[in-house]
């Protein structure tokens, strides 16, 4: 990028900043969204709940059912990520 070139964006360095940093909250949100140890645990939660009565069946297999998405969902991104 040349001098003129940068002072004339440089009004928009603000703007770029804040661009960036909302990428990278997408980013971890989205990392913790899909973490296959995270999404384990929310299953062991579901299961207790289940079993202390806490969420009929019907709850759980609906919880169980969107926790294995979201798993199918993290792979299938890592997988484009990688390949």
């Amino acid at each position: 990028m040349g001098l003129f070139t940068g002072l004339l964006t440089l009004p928009l360095a603000p703007v770029r900043g804040v661009t960036r940093l909302a990428e990278v909250l997408t980013e971890q949100a989205e990392a913790r969204l899909y973490d296959p140890g995270r999404i384990a645990a929310e299953m062991e939660e579901v299961a207790d709940a289940a079993a202390a009565g806490e969420i009929t069946q019907e709850e759980a297999a609906a919880r169980e059912e969107d926790l294995i998405r979201r798993l199918n969902e993290g792979r299938a991104r890592r997988e484009r990520a990688g390949g």
